[in-house]
């Protein structure tokens, strides 16, 4: 199941214009009243082979065949459900994407249409149909899994079917919490900000051009590698003085110097649509000092005191002296791995900064106050608590119940899905092309009672 759906996703942006006019195309798989081209086909095979060395074998090809099948299977039975898919959220989506991509061609619309062979416009309608079917087919999918939930006992039978000599080893691995502090700025260090971006401000009301100004001068290095540009956005993206001011705008005007917690801004709006907005900034960041860094790392030393001495329990400091941008604020400081949605982190997956700071700590002890960077260059200082401490070892129930209950989630959810595909898929009319019961037969078995 997870294989046929990332194929379905990489599907979006695989092959080219340039591959389907290569390619001797015919219909070789009808589902419902969705189609398969052979064209798509191989597209797919093109796209995985160029992702990994050697050749791919025939039996994965007919794999890749079986996935698409899923997808339009999924598409047709969506379609039937009436699943809906709003044209305002399949909007806001393809801008997303379009944006992403133009902004790896640093928005060279020129270098866009190389690469794809087409104009963005018609690169974006290329694109509607898959993305609105792999939206459909989310959809649908999270109706028919979405609820599935594991309990304790169907976690240890997972866990206990597994064969003794194929239970994993798993590398070293720590839990923490953490206190995040920004350093204060001086009121002059504002004052100074504020007066570079009122120069700017001037320039553009004189007629320099907003996106030229901002490429060279505005302290966010993302948008300046686009002129400022931010890109489609609907209300509840930025935070809200920014967001207030956005909304507020005339389209092209440029609105005057406001305030966030990021610093500084002007922003020009390029285009509305409903909840929507496309613009640009400038953003101007004060400057830190050496002794800004230096009272930051003093505070949060003086914290780690406290706590230590006992006198305030570390989550009751989280709430009281944490910074509520970092995003372990809403945890009571403990930090969850982006990359599992757990607690445990390898040791080797740590930034250098935090593996350093904590190398040498037992279970419960906190580090000193440590700096890290910022994308922007400036810093942020922390210390940080060891909850745990788990050396190389083989998983097992005790230590690793998090990492097993998610895994034997993930199994009942994908027998579920094949149990549903089971029951519905001979139910459709499915036809195939008669030289696929021969290259891939066991395809064959898709072309249900529909379509004998």
């Amino acid at each position: 199941m997870k294989k046929s759906m990332q194929l379905f996703a990489m599907a979006l942006l695989a092959g080219s214009p340039a591959l389907r006019a290569q390619t001797i195309d015919k219909i070789i798989a009808k589902v419902g009243t969705e189609i398969i081209l052979y064209s798509d086909w191989q597209e797919q095979i093109q796209f995985i082979r160029s992702r990994q060395s050697g050749p791919l074998e025939t039996s994965n090809e007919c794999s890749i065949l079986e996935g698409l099948l899923i997808q339009k299977f999924m598409v047709n039975r969506a379609k039937i459900d009436s699943v809906e898919v709003k044209d305002e959220e399949l909007e806001q989506q393809l801008n997303a994407r379009i944006e992403q991509i133009l902004a790896y061609f640093n928005n060279d619309h020129e270098k866009f249409r190389e690469y794809y062979g087409q104009s963005v416009a018609d690169t974006r309608e290329r694109f509607r149909d898959d993305l609105k079917n792999k939206l459909l087919t989310e959809r649908l999918q999270n109706k028919i899994i979405g609820e599935v939930r594991i309990s304790p006992e169907e976690t240890r039978q997972f866990f206990e079917q597994i064969p003794k000599d194929s239970i994993p080893y798993l590398n070293a691995e720590v839990e923490l919490s953490e206190i995040v502090f920004y350093p204060c700025l001086e009121e002059d260090q504002k004052i100074m900000a504020r007066e570079r971006l009122e120069k700017i401000l001037q320039r553009i009301r004189e007629g320099e051009d907003f996106s030229k100004i901002a490429s060279v001068q505005s302290d966010d290095a993302a948008s300046a590698r686009n002129g400022g540009l931010l890109g489609w956005a609907k209300r509840g993206t930025f935070v809200p003085a920014f967001e207030a001011v956005a909304f507020s705008l005339e389209k092209d005007s440029v609105s005057g110097i406001f305030e966030t917690e990021y610093g500084y801004h002007i922003v020009q709006l390029l285009e509305r649509r409903g909840n929507s907005v496309l613009c640009k900034h400038i953003l101007i960041k004060p400057r830190y000092s050496d002794d800004n860094y230096k009272q930051a790392q003093h505070h949060l030393d003086s914290i780690r005191e406290v706590i230590v001495r006992d006198s305030i329990p570390f989550e009751a400091a989280v709430r009281q002296h944490s910074d509520k941008r970092a995003e372990s604020f809403n945890n009571g400081g403990q930090l969850l791995n982006p990359k599992t949605g757990t607690a445990d982190f390898e040791t080797a997956d740590l930034d250098p900064d935090v593996f350093f700071a904590i190398d040498q700590l037992g279970t419960g002890q906190i580090s000193k106050a440590f700096s890290s960077t910022l994308p922007d260059g400036n810093k942020i200082f922390k210390i940080v608590r060891v909850n745990a401490k788990k050396p190389p070892h083989r998983a097992n129930l005790r230590d690793d119940y998090a990492k097993i209950q998610q895994a034997a989630q993930e199994n009942k959810k994908s027998q579920k899905f094949q149990e549903w595909l089971a029951a519905n898929v001979p139910k459709a009319y499915i036809s195939l092309d008669p030289s696929l019961h021969v290259s891939c037969p066991d395809v064959a078995s898709w072309a249900g009672e529909g379509a004998r």
